[in-house]
């Protein structure tokens, strides 16, 4: 009995240890896993287009120090089998650390059809995680011969102004189980379709704004669970949006006649297809509620125009007329979308209504925002409410719309009577935070009103914080500035009657952008336009995409936009596929600029110059801060030569790399002799010629101390007060604490008075201003034909702080932070500063705080990565790290994990 009482116990026991293994293993396993699987940028995306896409994911560790050894992808059309002999491809265990950018290497991958993958991983830990969860990507239609359906539309007889909105629908009937069902679909102007009475998607001014006639976006729809068994309908509202509207003074850039093009593909549980497909079946009509929709000028709505049911296939469309069928209309260019759709992102309450002194009521939201008021209302047919936007009030309180220009910014709702009623304009978006009510005013109140957000939903990447609460402020202006110009292109400003992709602005600020949100597939959708639209002698249009008459573009700085973001690009996202795609346009850029010189030196054409620049109003002395434009033409062609150097290197033109070699040293040289006198003193003695020639290495080492010391010594001049423009400010700060004049960079950032970053701040603004004084320190305005007050160049400053306040740097060698450098340097009494940046491995933070002499700094390091911590100059003592250990004085390699250092400062 004792000897089975011990027996069981040894197997109780045995059960234990190998239940606790199990355990341990189980734990082990589960430490590594895998999230955030992405497509070419998306997540699950439909309609990709390229023939080998790329997978990314990233690694997610409960241990410290942990790297990527291998990886193993499968791809299948079953997502029931993920046999080998079912498989599209398998990578096979592959030995690498590349987790981003992996290209599909499979069988030749076919139109429609829906690829599902998985991807799992080995660690240097001796860990493998699982396979991920299952993600896909599902092609688009690859051929131009794919489009079955025919382009229609409502007339030829196009009107000379905004007019109704042509309505199209198309009854048809399944017979069926139905598998799925997928909506191609596109248009010339803007789209809205619906299906069986309720809307497809969630995207707003599809197809989205390209240069229409070299390529026209296309998007797919799941609607498998709008189509049903047995009578079905679809119905596609069209408005004039970009393609036909006003901009700029004109109209109908790109044409005159609205077009739909829409293929609806069935698939049934027995394999067979049904396709509904734009044609003349299709019925369209002019007479629904939508009298005018313009991008400018808003919205006139009649609701008691509306048609109840009108995409249901309970709906008698007798009295419409035939689509007319344009055979002239190509399908070459379509493509597919690449950047994040359109999307509302957040409503906002009314704070207060105010009466103004002229007796206006006005509601105030309180940010100055870009999207729509979303409002419901109750009262008599034929009433009524009129609503106009505007950014700001006047000195004396009254509803501002004189730099608005000839954009009317206006929504007009006519009631149908009876039961409550609810309203959102459908092809406008607005620039606003006072809305000024007209008509039946007393129908709109705080209760029933909303201000709903919308931008291109591109996905929040970064948070920056501070204990100094204006630039917290500041970096809330930066955020809502970009939120409000990112809606499908970078516009310059979204209220006033221009809105356009000026490419100054968008070069300027694309890192600060590239930090607050994820703009991959926002900057790559748009760079394919800055290439079409580039014209045949290299240089770049002034806008994109392009809209003007004859040729205006090159203009240094703003037709720079062709290499300075691609490489940017390269910087954060580590993606080599762009510098492909762009690099034939970044050649015949810096063509452009050669073929326009004289032995180096780029001296002919137009430019813009400083934009913008600080200008005393009563300028007797000559204290405006002007800079030679050619200077700066000349600064910004020898940083286009050296990206080309960086470029040709990443891709192997060694030729092409010692070209550039030999052509930057002859800019340089060039810009010696001509703007250089012996001393090293420059021909322009402004912030912003030191600045570039600085930045852009364009002096001799043995002047550059001196250079600086001159860019401080007039920045002292101006009372400590910056005076760049457009092309300067993004670099003013950089350049300042590259050389050893940080305290002078802070004093800069944290100037309260004109001009200054700040200086808006305290002003009340909410956004960034286009002017360093649209409103003057006595409330009166800047010019009124050139004063938005949502413009996003001079947040370019954002940059240069998450890089030096934080301290969140990417590495020029190796880029996309596979590994980057921490290296805060605080300063200008700033006692605390925290960043988050969601990296494409994963997040990285950067938090810091100051107390009794001694700074403590967090930092998260995602795996698969590694940080180089630079010590910031005020460390006056040793530096240790959360277990105590003294760290090398000297920069010290972090791996993943979180990491705590404390320093002694003075």
């Amino acid at each position: 009995m004792y000897v089975l009482n011990s027996y069981s116990k040894i197997q109780k026991s045995l059960w234990i240890v190998l239940i606790f293994c199990t355990v341990l293993n189980v734990k082990a396993k589960e430490s590594l896993s895998l999230y955030d699987l992405t497509c070419e940028y998306q997540v699950n995306p439909l309609g990709i287009d390229q023939s080998h896409p790329r997978l990314s994911w990233k690694i997610r560790s409960d241990e410290m120090d942990v790297f990527q050894t291998a990886y193993e992808i499968r791809v299948t059309t079953d997502p029931k089998s993920f046999v080998h002999k079912g498989l599209s491809w398998t990578s096979g265990k592959v030995s690498s650390d590349q987790s981003v950018h992996i290209a599909y290497q499979g069988n030749e991958l076919k139109s429609g059809q829906r690829y599902y993958w998985q991807v799992r991983i080995w660690d240097n830990k001796g860990h493998a995680s699982s396979w991920s969860t299952v993600n896909f990507w599902e092609m688009g239609l690859l051929a131009p011969s794919d489009w079955k359906a025919k382009w229609i539309q409502y007339t030829k007889d196009t009107p000379k102004a905004s007019g109704p909105s042509p309505m199209f629908r198309k009854a048809w009937n399944t017979n069926g189980k139905i598998k799925q069902a997928r909506l191609y679909i596109t248009s010339y102007g803007l789209y809205e379709a619906y299906i069986n009475g309720k809307r497809v998607g969630d995207a707003y001014f599809t197809p989205g704004w390209t240069s229409f006639h070299k390529q026209l976006q296309y998007q797919v729809y799941d609607v498998s669970s709008l189509v049903k068994s047995g009578d079905n309908a679809i119905g596609v509202s069209l408005g004039d949006g970009w393609f036909r509207g006003n901009l700029m003074g004109g109209r109908n850039f790109w044409g005159k006649d609205l077009s739909l093009l829409a293929q609806l593909v069935i698939e049934y549980t027995n394999g067979e297809q049904q396709l509904i497909i734009s044609d003349d079946s299709w019925k369209t009509s002019l007479n629904g509620p939508i009298l005018l929709s313009d991008i400018y000028d808003g919205e006139r709505y009649d609701a008691r125009k509306e048609i109840a049911n009108w995409s249901t296939a309970e709906y008698n469309a007798q009295q419409w007329q035939p689509a007319l069928v344009n055979d002239t209309l190509s399908y070459e260019h379509l493509i597919s979308s690449a950047a994040p759709l359109v999307k509302t992102q957040e409503h906002i309450k009314p704070v207060k209504i105010i009466t103004t002194p002229k007796g206006e009521k006005v509601i105030d939201f309180g940010q100055n925002l870009v999207g729509w008021v979303n409002f419901h209302v109750k009262g008599q047919a034929g009433d009524s409410v009129v609503i106009s936007h505007a950014e700001v009030l006047d000195k004396e309180g009254n509803f501002y719309i004189e730099n608005l220009r000839r954009a009317k910014q206006q929504l007009t709702y006519t009631l149908k009577g009876g039961a409550e009623e609810h309203y959102h304009p459908h092809f406008s978006f607005q620039g606003f935070r006072y809305i000024k009510i007209d008509g039946a005013k007393e129908l709109i109140d705080l209760a029933n009103i909303e201000a709903v957000v919308l931008h291109s939903d591109m996905q929040q990447t970064g948070t920056f914080e501070t204990s100094n609460a204006l630039i917290n402020q500041l970096q809330h202006n930066i955020q809502w500035g970009q939120k409000g110009n990112f809606v499908d292109v970078p516009t310059d400003c979204p209220q006033r009657d221009e809105r356009l992709g000026w490419t100054g602005d968008a070069q300027a600020f694309f890192t600060t952008a590239a930090y607050n949100r994820d703009v991959a597939g926002f900057f790559i959708k748009w760079l394919k336009d800055v290439k079409a639209d580039q014209f045949k002698s290299g240089a770049i249009p002034h806008v994109v995409p392009y809209m003007f008459n004859g040729e205006q573009g090159g203009s240094a700085g703003w037709a720079d936009v062709a290499t300075i973001i691609p490489w940017n690009f390269y910087q954060v996202y580590g993606d080599e596929q762009i510098l492909k795609d762009q690099y034939t346009s970044m050649v015949n850029w810096v063509q452009f600029m050669t073929d326009n010189s004289t032995d180096g030196l780029w001296n002919k054409g137009w430019h813009f110059g400083d934009w913008l620049f600080y200008v005393p109003n009563d300028d007797r002395d000559g204290r405006a801060a002007i800079t030679d434009k050619y200077l700066i033409a000349q600064c910004f062609y020898a940083h286009s030569a050296q990206l080309m150097i960086n470029a040709a290197s990443v891709l192997h033109k060694s030729d092409d790399k010692q070209r550039y070699e030999q052509l930057l040293e002859k800019i340089k040289k060039a810009f010696l002799h001509e703007f250089v006198t012996p001393s090293g003193r420059l021909v322009s003695s402004s912030q912003t010629a030191y600045v570039l020639a600085l930045n852009f290495d364009l002096l001799p080492e043995n002047m550059r101390a001196e250079a600086a010391k001159r860019l401080v010594e007039n920045i002292r001049s101006y009372d400590n007060h910056l005076t760049t423009g457009f092309l300067g400010t993004p670099y003013l700060c950089h350049v300042l604490s590259r050389f050893g004049y940080l305290d002078v960079a802070y004093q800069l950032l944290l100037q309260e008075t004109y001009p200054s970053w700040l200086y808006p701040v305290k002003m009340g603004a909410t956004t960034i201003w286009e002017r360093w004084d649209g409103i003057k320190p006595d409330g009166t305005f800047q010019n009124k034909d050139m004063n938005s007050f949502n413009h996003y160049a001079y947040g370019a400053i954002g940059d240069w702080m998450y890089k030096n306040i934080a301290g969140i740097q990417p590495d020029e060698i190796i880029p996309g932070y596979k590994q980057f450098r921490i290296a805060p340097k605080p300063g200008g009494e700033i006692t605390s500063a925290k960043a988050d940046f969601e990296s494409v491995y994963g997040k990285i933070s950067s938090s810091w705080r100051i107390e009794n002499n001694t700074m403590h700094l967090e930092i998260e390091v995602p795996p698969n990565t590694k940080a180089k911590l630079v010590f910031p100059d005020i460390k006056t003592g040793e530096a240790k790290d959360e277990k105590g250990k003294t760290l090398a004085d000297q920069d010290e390699w972090l791996t993943s994990g979180k990491h705590s250092v404390t320093f002694n400062v003075k």
